[in-house]
C-alpha cells in the first residue's frame, strides 16, 4: 500500500477514506462500548468485511462495493 500525496490544499484523494471512517464510527464505534483494544480491533475488521461484502449503498445503485466492481473484473 502506498499513500497518495496531492498538491497543497487539494484534499480530494483523502475524501473517500474520511467518509468511510465517519461511517464506521457512526455505524459501529459510537453504538458499542469496547472492553479492550482486541475487541475494538475485531469489531473494525468485522465491519470492514461487512462494508465491502454485504452493506448495500445507494450511490452504487443499491449494490455492495464488491458486487458493484465485479462486472469490471
Amino acid at each position: 500500500m502506498s499513500h497518495s500525496m496531492s498538491r497543497v490544499c487539494r484534499c480530494i484523494d483523502n475524501g473517500p477514506i474520511e467518509a468511510f471512517w465517519g461511517t464506521l464510527k457512526v455505524e459501529k464505534y459510537y453504538l458499542h462500548k469496547f472492553e479492550s483494544y482486541e475487541a475494538l480491533k475485531e469489531a473494525v475488521n468485522t465491519y470492514i468485511t461487512f462494508y465491502n461484502n454485504e452493506r448495500y449503498q445507494e450511490t452504487l445503485n443499491g449494490l455492495s462495493p464488491l458486487e458493484y466492481r465485479a462486472p469490471a473484473a
